[in-house]
């Protein structure tokens, strides 16, 4: 099995990359689903999450923020996901703590080759 990268992890999910990939994707799971995206598409993902925290609330749900009636949009248009105010939190974090995580590795990388 080829050895994988970690990136970032919370509660929720992980992202990674593959070891020796040429390739510019990162595969974030979180709850059974598997993404493999790019920065780009790292950064829509996380403009869908914005999106998504305007919509209305179950007013009267007994379930609260652990409700999964808010849609998220993916960077694929074919793809959607109904989540909680908690998971989409999560998501959000996950995301954020990936693209930093791959910006502060990409900026130490070219210090390095000085």
């Amino acid at each position: 099995m080829e050895e994988i990268i970690k990136i970032y992890e919370n509660q929720i999910g992980i992202s990674f990359c593959w070891k020796h990939s040429s390739s510019l994707l990162t595969q974030v799971i979180f709850r059974d689903i598997g993404f493999h995206l790019t920065e780009d598409e790292l950064e829509l993902f996380l403009d869908k999450i914005v999106d998504s925290k305007t919509q209305n609330k179950c007013s009267e749900c007994e379930l609260g923020e652990h409700c999964r009636s808010l849609l998220l949009q993916t960077p694929s248009n074919k793809v959607s996901l109904a989540v909680s105010f908690i998971e989409l939190n999560q998501i959000e974090e996950l995301l954020k703590g990936t693209l930093f995580q791959i910006r502060l590795n990409n900026y130490l990388n070219e210090i390095c080759k000085n």
